[in-house]
């Protein structure tokens, strides 16, 4: 997603990459008085906020990306937060927000209560969902191939598509750890946020490059 991660590989990802701005400026065009970036603490676990000049780096990745603010007495962000600062940061967002990071063992109660709350935050809430499907689509995955992966998938797109709160609300998280899903906790936490809302749901992308699923949506809830 970052191209200067990517080096040579940055140019496979470039639709995906504009489908992700264009949710972006979508999102921050709507006027919202918070944005709030939701994301998977991999390795970490429960539920952490991170204050507005959380530091967001990729330098553990060998890039000084440059663009994110350096406030080295705060602690880092998470890549997929980190992913988030940076999105933010190319459509030139500068107001009000906030980081939150959910590890792998929480559980979907917890997420959906989350929703809600942040959703309270403020008058006009906008959440950035940060997180990925499957990483075990095809013989070259991370995880290596599961015939149960792109059943989960395309149920994932089918609840994105369609805006289906409950679909992503009812996600098993033993299912999703063992196909090597990330996303889980954060599509559960913008379940909880839309719960009871009507949602105006567009999919601007789906791609699966080196046999992980990305998906790219934009919710608008009245």
């Amino acid at each position: 997603m970052v191209p200067e991660l990517a080096a040579g590989a940055a140019t496979e990802l470039d639709a995906l990459r504009a489908a992700c701005d264009n949710a972006v400026q979508r999102m921050v065009g709507s006027g919202p008085d918070l944005v709030v970036a939701v994301g998977p603490d991999v390795g970490g676990s429960g539920v952490r906020e991170f204050p507005a000049d959380a530091y967001g780096s990729f330098a553990a990745y060998g890039v000084d990306s440059g663009d994110l603010p350096p406030y080295p007495s705060q602690q880092p962000l998470p890549l997929s937060l980190a992913v988030g600062a940076w999105l933010l940061r190319r459509c030139a967002w500068d107001g009000q927000q906030l980081f939150v990071a959910l590890g792998t063992d929480v559980d979907p109660d917890t997420c959906l209560g989350m929703g809600k709350q942040l959703a309270q935050r403020a008058d006009r809430v906008a959440v950035l969902v940060l997180g990925d499907g499957s990483a075990r689509r095809s013989e070259k995955a991370p995880g290596y191939v599961d015939a149960r992966a792109v059943p989960y998938d395309s149920e994932i797109r089918r609840a994105l598509e369609l805006g289906d709160v409950c679909a992503l609300a009812e996600l098993d998280p033993e299912l999703s750890a063992e196909l090597l899903v990330r996303g889980r906790t954060a599509w559960q936490v913008l379940a909880g946020a839309a719960e009871g809302l009507d949602v105006n749901a567009t999919l601007l992308a789906q791609e699966s490059p080196y046999g992980v699923a990305y998906f790219v949506a934009s919710w608008v809830v009245s």
